[in-house]
């Protein structure tokens, strides 16, 4: 291949990359809002995520940008796993529409013709108008010119290509090179992250007559398989939805092309007939933009009953801190039909979510180099769990229950509540520390100090595993009186800060505010305490409750 050649074929094709993302970026621009409102709205079921997944990609020609707003919606909770999967084996259909512009717009006309002038209704839409959506709608015209005049370039190196050096480059024991074409379809993926450039490239050079029609359909088989490095690279430090997306959109990649390459002489058959019938049999592009669909919709066609199964796999996989704590481990669906037995589960899930909250609390009233940021992520995990212990004492059968169980069932909520507000107070107590220790007055460090060794003094009683006879209910309320009276030197330290004027009256708000917030939190984390070891001291932490109030 000569110099010029090849710099026209590199030229040819970062303009067609450069027109991709044009197209898709505009069009996210022009139509973002409801293309999400369609992944969102209508993708109730697998099916109807494929079908949403083949209209949004084809609408946005991007593949990649419909799967991170897939994941969006997956970490939202907007959509299930399954449902996600469905979109994303659609994405895959979705991306031959590539294939389609390319075989039946880029061969047997003037591209020119129509190109320039799409480019510059493009370009004065972009020029002219301010509005987002009308700027939008001209990158997309102006990306969809400059698609056509990379494509055009590609295509004459190719013919060029073709009269030089087809017969070497075609030539050969076709069997054997079939893994070579493999993998410069997915080598060219690779290097592009784009298998709508990497397809462009391979039906170019079938039409230029560089090589035969086997060959550029193993090749597509490889781009295929080449796009799930974009998915792999992209959420390699991406949360656990976005990682078992992409192992789910690798599966769906590989299998469909272990498929295709096991079937290939009957999928070629098979395409040369359907060809036939369309009569598309005169052109190879277009003939190959049907082989690539044909495969992919059979991949979905094989993919999708399995989806139910597949997505319960990837649930188990990449599992994070946080999901492991949310994962209820004594709860189960086949105990709600026992009120007793479902009533022990409980205890036993209370008394771990207790423990989790504590060694929380304690961790603030002992360190001050948490960050709030990871004190958050635990506190989503503990809140989840709460939720899964509130859903879960609302399956309990309850014509065969007792009164004793159901007060038990009441209890058990009461005591969740508590620990939930103690857990969603936790990262303002923790940042409160943070700007306390930064405290100009020395006498006010330590007395802050001390206010936060004496919530590690709470947390350690409420945490105790010792017999109750060692540390007995009325050592937890000596504690939480101690910490009460910690509590108000630190506010009058305070406010004397504030009436000195050594700082701003709206931060001494809000420091007060975050202080009562620590307050709030220890008195809820010491009364699921009590109330989980002694149940009968709910009337009693009732009647110390309306005193306080």
């Amino acid at each position: 291949m000569t110099v010029t050649i090849a710099l026209n074929a590199v030229g040819g094709l970062a303009l067609f990359l450069l027109a991709m993302q044009m197209m898709t970026d505009g069009l996210k621009s022009f139509a973002g809002g409801s293309l999400k409102q369609l992944l969102g709205r209508f993708t109730s079921t697998p099916l109807k995520g494929v079908l949403a997944g083949i209209l949004v990609t084809g609408l946005v020609q991007s593949s990649s940008a419909v799967t991170v707003a897939t994941i969006g919606f997956v970490n939202a909770g907007l959509l299930t796993l399954r449902q996600a999967l469905g979109v994303v084996y659609g994405t895959n259909v979705g991306t031959t529409i590539t294939g389609w512009l390319v075989s039946l717009v880029g061969f047997g006309v003037n591209i020119e013709t129509f190109a320039l002038p799409i480019l510059a209704a493009g370009v004065v839409l972009r020029l002219i108008f301010s509005a987002k959506r009308t700027k939008g709608l001209g990158d997309a015209l102006a990306g969809f010119g400059l698609f056509f005049l990379g494509l055009a370039i590609l295509k004459d190196s190719f013919g060029t290509l073709a009269e030089s050096y087809g017969t070497a480059v075609a030539g050969g024991s076709l069997g054997g090179n079939l893994l070579t074409f493999l993998l410069i379809g997915f080598v060219a993926t690779v290097l592009t992250q784009s298998s709508s450039a990497a397809i462009a490239i391979i039906l170019t050079a079938a039409s230029g007559g560089v090589i035969d029609l086997q060959s550029a359909a193993t090749a597509v088989i490889g781009a295929n398989l080449g796009t799930t490095s974009t998915a792999t690279i992209a959420v390699l430090h991406a949360t656990a939805n976005a990682k078992r997306l992409a192992v789910g959109h690798v599966l769906f990649n590989m299998i469909t092309g272990a498929v295709a390459l096991a079937l290939l002489p009957l999928l070629i058959w098979l395409v040369g007939q359907l060809a036939h019938l369309l009569d598309l049999e005169g052109s190879p592009a277009l003939v190959l933009a049907l082989f690539h669909t044909v495969f992919n919709v059979l991949g979905v066609i094989i993919m999708l009953p399995l989806g139910s199964r597949l997505s319960s796999r990837l649930e188990r996989m990449f599992r994070s801190q946080e999901e492991e704590t949310e994962r209820p481990q004594y709860l189960d669906a086949t105990l709600a039909a026992t009120p007793d037995l479902a009533v022990a589960a409980l205890h036993a899930e209370l008394m771990r979510l207790r423990g989790l909250v504590n060694h929380l609390v304690c961790d603030i009233g002992r360190h001050t180099d948490r960050s709030t940021t990871v004190i958050k992520r635990q506190v989503a995990g503990m809140r989840g769990l709460v939720e899964k212990i509130a859903d879960f004492v609302g399956t309990v059968r309850t014509e065969s229950m007792s009164r004793e169980v159901g007060e038990q069932l009441a209890r058990a909520l009461r005591i969740a509540r508590y620990l939930d507000e103690a857990a969603r107070l936790a990262a303002t107590a923790m940042k409160l520390r943070h700007e306390l220790q930064r405290a100009a007055d020395p006498e006010a460090v330590n007395g802050f100090r001390r206010l936060f060794e004496q919530v590690d003094r709470c947390c350690a009683l409420a945490g105790s595993v010792e017999q109750d006879r060692e540390h007995d209910d009325s050592e937890r309320l000596i504690a939480l009186e101690t910490f009460e009276h910690h509590y108000q030197q630190s506010k009058s330290q305070l406010l004397t800060v504030a009436v000195t004027s050594r700082q701003a009256i709206e931060v001494v708000a809000r420091q007060l505010d975050d202080l009562s917030s620590t307050r709030r939190m220890v008195e809820q984390m010491v009364k699921a305490d009590r109330l989980l070891r002694t149940p009968s001291l709910a009337e009693v932490i009732e009647s110390e409750k309306r005193q306080l109030v």
